[in-house]
Formats: structure tokens, sequence, C-alpha cells
């Protein structure tokens, strides 16, 4: 539906994405339109393509899909026009003036003989150029949406199109659309690509096969890889483009190997089972690169202390009445005189432990100690088992957004005021925070870094943990003894089973383990749903936001995404007249269980706890709706913060209810029920399992058959991230020695 008129109020707007609410006038009365609109004022004729949707709080409204200006007809409609304000140095008596002078050539006027306007009473040579400009100025801004919106760009792609090339806007699209990849936020190769042969671009011409092998790169990036092999990408891109040129996309790689874009790295082995080529975006390399060096360094660099461990070590065990493993001893004695080290293991196998005495050993040596981990959830946990004080990495570092993307307070420049810094749940950093953190350390600060090398790796690209591991570039102290195991518990043994390829014991007798067969996924469904919402809250007495559903997939009838709708139908079902918010397929409402799916570090906080608590919300933080107003939705994070999401916001949130076992990373969870079903054996794997069930603090349930659950603990298959970290510290190693 196509609607005319001319807007009398604006209720809201968004000047960063164009998102508008607008009280709108036309012939056959007034409406409120919402959707991306262009630079607008008060008057402004606009033609709106889109339809009526009602809104629970709101009513009716017009979503507008396309939005465009109208040429004013009539002198009345000209003087409406001018005088809106668009135009500076027009008002309305002003507006009425010219178009008395001029009439229905008023325009034409403006636009090609401007000069005219001289012979106007109260337009002198200032005037005149700053309506020239101005006018100039909104009609190149029509004409650009009106070019962007005729070749299928979206009406808020084009306004952020504008806001960053303004005048040049055209010229530049038409010349490489592929720039608007680098340049604009939220489109990618396929938007671009679309424009690109809209405009005439050729399928095999070099911008669009170099733009192809940075998008190929980039996707493998989301899949944790920070290189693809040389014959990977070849074919990849092959795909992507729908044209077979090799050597084509052979010659593109070199050229954006010669413009720095990529590198293309040559692997010194001659073991012909591997790749001879890996092929990364400069900013993957470059990072991975200056990880490499900063470790090194740091391992040369730690100053020693002059303490009698032995002694130090008998004096935490007498004070906290318990006696330390040969091992247990061996990490510590390692994090006093070492200084740089990894402790790896599994649940309840030492580690807060010996965190706990580090910590104390440190204290009385009145060096000072910092603790961090890259996740809210995880740094809360570590505070509350080491006693001591933890943040997110982020947090530690003061990550801010400004002007030029994302900042850190403290850098190289101004190092974080430490002796000793130890990070928990090291498996789950990405390189990029890993390296922000390394250039935050000062010469000779200790660094202590735990983790569990089985758990899967950072959802982000990397695999530091085990990169830093098997480079050897520092001690490794592995932890396979269990000091932590109730008499009648078995959420530690039986993860200690699954990770060495035994089947959990299923008796169902323990007060923690639990498995409930069922095999149809119907029943796999209802059986989950009644779990969280009745049988187990009565059982345990606990409140449902307390249980936690994972799942290895996210779609079909047991997967992420259903559950999440039968769970919210039960937990905080949908009422007449409630307030919610459409995003996507799924509506979101007050009271609902909601994650953050990507790192936002320049949300607008509606509460704040404290400066410390962070400007930056991150991927995998849970919270809950707690207000919907004029479109906006207020979200609670755990630590207090209240965030505001407006509508180009709100995509970054989902149902989490139940989530992927990938999002649970570096959580832990009073009770977790895990579904079990039927799929691929690169995701049904012993890893996957061995993840969800280390989730869980106080009970675990299984629910599904023993045959996909014995194919599970069967399957070590573990998809390879392709990474250059350990090379490169191998490397850089050969060199400084």
């Amino acid at each position: 539906m196509t609607i005319n008129g001319v807007i009398s109020s604006i209720l809201f707007r968004n000047v960063d994405t164009g998102y508008t609410v607008v009280a709108f006038s036309t012939d056959k009365g007034s409406l409120t339109a919402v959707g991306s609109f262009p630079e607008i004022k008060v008057g402004t004729l606009l033609t709106i393509t889109g339809e009526y949707e009602e809104n629970a709080r709101f009513g009716t409204q017009f979503r507008a899909i396309d939005v465009m200006y109208s040429t004013p007809t009539g002198q009345e409609g000209i003087i409406e026009y001018l005088g809106s304000g668009l135009i500076s140095g027009i008002g309305q008596s002003m507006a009425r003036r010219i178009v008395e002078k001029f009439g229905l050539r008023t325009l034409e006027v403006l636009e090609k003989t401007p000069r005219k306007l001289l012979t106007i009473s109260g337009i002198g040579a200032k005037t005149l150029q700053k309506i020239t400009i101005s006018f100039n100025a909104h009609k190149c801004m029509q004409n650009t949406i009106i070019f962007l919106r005729n070749h299928d760009v979206t009406m808020g792609q084009s306004i952020k199109i504008y806001k960053a090339y303004n005048e040049h806007s055209i010229k530049i699209v038409s010349e490489n659309p592929y720039r608007l990849i680098e340049d604009i936020d939220g489109i990618g190769f396929l938007t671009a690509d679309r424009i690109a042969l809209k405009l005439g671009f050729s399928s095999d011409g070099n911008f669009r096969i170099m733009a192809a092998i940075i998008h190929v790169l980039r996707e493998e990036m989301l899949n944790g890889h920070t290189y693809s092999p040389l014959p990977d990408l070849i074919t990849k891109t092959k795909d992507a483009l729908g044209i077979d040129e090799k050597s084509k996309i052979t010659d593109c790689i070199e050229i954006l190997c010669i413009n720095s874009k990529i590198v293309k790295y040559k692997f010194e082995n001659d073991n012909k089972d591997i790749e001879t080529y890996a092929v990364a975006l400069s900013s993957n390399y470059n990072t991975e690169r200056s990880i490499a060096r900063r470790l090194c360094d740091l391992v040369s660099g730690v100053d020693t202390i002059e303490i009698n461990v032995e002694k130090a070590i008998k004096k935490y065990e007498y004070s906290n009445n318990i006696r330390l493993h040969s091992v247990q001893k061996l990490a510590i004695t390692t994090a006093i005189k070492d200084g740089v080290m990894v402790i790896t293991g599994g649940p309840g196998t030492g580690k807060t432990t010996i965190i706990k005495c580090v910590l104390e050993i440190f204290n009385d040596c009145g060096l000072k100690t910092l603790l961090a981990a890259p996740t809210g959830r995880a740094a809360k946990r570590l505070s509350e088992t080491s006693g001591d004080n933890a943040k997110t990495i982020h947090r530690l570092l003061g990550a801010e957004f400004g002007s030029t993307g994302l900042v850190y307070v403290y850098n190289e420049l101004n190092t974080l005021d430490a002796n000793v810094l130890i990070v928990d749940e090291i498996s789950m950093a990405d390189i990029f925070i890993l390296l922000a953190l390394l250039r935050a350390l000062a010469a000779g600060t200790r660094l202590i870094l735990v983790g569990d090398k089985d758990q899967l790796p950072s959802v982000s690209a990397g695999n530091v943990l085990s990169d830093i591991i098997n480079s050897k570039i520092m001690p490794v102290i592995r932890l396979t003894e269990i000091y932590r195991q109730d008499a009648d518990s078995l959420i530690i043994l039986n993860a200690h089973h699954i990770n060495n390829g035994r089947m959990p014991e299923l008796d169902n007798r323990s007060k923690d383990f639990f498995f409930d067969e069922k095999t149809a996924p119907s029943d796999i469904l209802n059986t989950v749903v009644s779990l969280v919402s009745e049988r187990l809250p009565r059982y345990m007495k606990i409140d449902p936001n307390d249980i936690q559903v994972l799942a290895p997939l996210k779609k079909g009838l047991t997967g992420v995404v259903n559950l999440n709708i039968e769970l919210q139908k039960v937990l905080n079902p949908r009422e007449k007249n409630d307030v919610e918010v459409k995003i996507n397929d799924t509506y979101l409402k007050i009271g609902d269980k909601v994650m953050q799916i990507v790192n936002n570090y320049n949300l607008q906080w509606h509460k704040k706890i404290t400066h410390e608590s962070g400007s930056g919300v991150y991927n995998g933080d849970i919270g809950y709706i707690v207000n919907i107003d004029d479109d906006k939705i207020f979200v609670e994070f755990e630590d207090g913060r209240v965030g505001c999401y407006c509508k180009d916001d709100r995509y970054q949130l989902i149902l989490a209810y139940a989530v992927t076992v990938h999002k649970s990373q570096g959580s832990e969870f009073p009770v977790v029920v895990i579904v079990i079903s039927s799929g691929s054996y690169m995701l049904l794997n012993r890893n996957l399992l061995y993840t969800a069930v280390t989730r869980a603090r106080n009970a675990v349930v299984i629910v599904g058959t023993r045959e996909n659950l014995e194919r599970m603990v069967k399957s070590n298959y573990i998809e390879k991230r392709y990474t250059l970290l350990k090379e490169l510290i191998c490397k850089t190693k050969q060199i400084l020695a």
C-alpha cells in the first residue's frame, strides 16, 4: 500500500539509524508511521509504501517499508515544503515571499539560477549561500536515496551510505560498490554483489573476485578459523562467485597481498599431509603474530621472587586444613618461580584450590594480583570460588567505544597496575581480546592462564589455549586427579567418564545426575517442558529461571528455536494485552529470559551500577526484559545493569530459556537439562557433551535416547580449527633464541 502525505509531528527519531516514529497527515486523515526515514522535518512531503500492523501498546501503525520524498505540487505545497525547516535560511514567511515571486518555477530557480533569490527582500549574499548549500545537499540526498533504492538497497542502508559518503555516494557506489562491505556496517558481500551486478559490473571482474575472497575469509572467521588453506579458499571463492576462474582468483589473492589486505603464509616444514600455504586477513595474521611476540617476551622477562615456596604451601595447608596433592604443589611452585604458565584440568581437579593458594602467597609477598575471565558469568564464578574480586577481561581493560571503534583504557601506553594476572576460562578467549590483554601487561608481569583444554574452543576466531599448550612456550600443568567429589554426587565423576570416552553412570540413584530416556522428538520436547516448568522446580525447590536447557542443534522439533517457543508458552505465556515486540519470527515480552548474541560496546544504558560495571554488553550475557516502551526494550542483566535496546539493537537478543551448548561456554547454572537428539556426528560428539555437563553446578538431567548418548560419548571428532598462533609462537621462539 502506498500513501502520500505530510509529516505533522516527529514522535521519535534515532539520528544514527534513521528509525523514526511520525504522525503523518493524508487527505484521508492522520496515522502513525514507523520505519527507517531519511532526513525529515515537520512539513516534509513523503510517499510511503508499507502496510498496517497492530501494536499491542500503541494500536494501529503503518509500518513503512519504503519512504521517498514527494515533489510538492501547487504554490501552497511548495511553500509548505520550503518552510518545513529542511532548507536552512528559509522560514515560512520567507518561503511565501519566494513563491509569490517565482510561482511554480520556484524549485527550478533554486536548482538552476539561485542568484535570482537576491531580488527577494531579506536575502543577501550570506543567506543565499546558506540556502544554496542546504538545498543542494538536500537534493543530493534525495537523488542518492532514489539511486540506491532503485538498486534494491534498503532505506536503512541508504541512510548509512549517505552519512558515510555524503555527496560522493553515487560516484563511490557506481565506481566500486564492493567498498560498501568494508565501509558500511551491516552490508556484506551478497548485498554489495547484488548492487554491483545490477550496475553492470562483470561477474569475473577483479573488484568482485577480491570482494569474494575477503567475504570467504570473514565467513571462515565466523567459524573460528583465523586463516584458510589456499586450496579451500580458492574452492569456496569459486562457489561464492558462481564461476570457475581459478587463475583469476589466484591473481586477485596476489593483488590483495600486495595491497596488505591479506597475508599468504608459507609453512616451514616438509610434511606433505598439511597445507603448504595459509591465507589470512591481515588483521588476523598481525594479531596472532603480536600475541606470539608478547608471550615470548613475557616468558623471558619475569622477575624472580625470593620466597620459600615449600614453607608457603605448608602455611596454606595448615590455615585451610587441607593437604595438597603433589601435582597441585607443582602447579603452585611453577606459578611462583616461572611466573608465566598454564593450568589445565576438568571439574573437581583442584584448579580453584591452586588459584586460592597462589593468591595468598602473592599477597603475602606484597604483590598486586588481578583476576579476570572472558565472560560475566565466568568472572562472577571466579569471584565466588576465589574469594577475591574478578572482572571480565573487557571491563578489566576499560573497554570503551569511541569514534574509531573499540578502544581500551589500559594498553601498552597505560598498563595495568598489577604484578600478577590470573585469567580463568582462557579457552573462551579469542585472539583479539587476548592481544588486548597482553598489550596491557607491563614487562615482568606474571601471567597464569587457567582453563579446560577439553571444552569447546571460543565462539570467535582462534583456539588460544590449545595453541599455547601445543607451542610449549610455557610450562603446562595438567590436573587429572579428582579432589572435589561428594559421595553421592555424579556430576564431576560422569564428566570425567565422558571425557575419557566412557558412558556416564545412569542409575538415577544419585542426587544430581539423571537420565530420562525418550525416543520420539515430541516426547523429548514434552519431557523437557515438563521438567523445567513443573517437575524440577517441585522436586528441587528451585525457580524455573535457575534451570538452563542446553541443546546441540538450533533447528528441528528439539532444537533451541522451538524449545524456546514452547518453554515461553508455559514460563511466560503471551496474554491478549501484553506489550511485546516481534523480532524475526519471535515475540519478546516483559519477563522473558533473553541472551545477547553479539558484543555491543556502545549499548545505551538506562541504569548502570558503577563506572566499573563497563560500557558494553557481551556475547552470552543473559538477562530479563523488565520493560518495553516506545519500541525500546529494557533488559536487566545479572549484574544489575539495565540496557536500552532500540530498533537496530533488538536483533542482538534471542530467547534464552534454551541455548546451544556453544553459547553456554564459560557459564555455570544451578541445574542443566541437556537435550540429546539425532544429528550430524560433527555436532553430536564427546567434546560437546562434556562441555554441556560441566556447565551444571547442582544437577544435570539428560533427555534423549541411550543410543544417541552412546554415539556422543564414543565420538571423539573435533572439528579442526585453522589457526596460526602455534606456528607463529614457535617461529618467534626460534628467531629470539
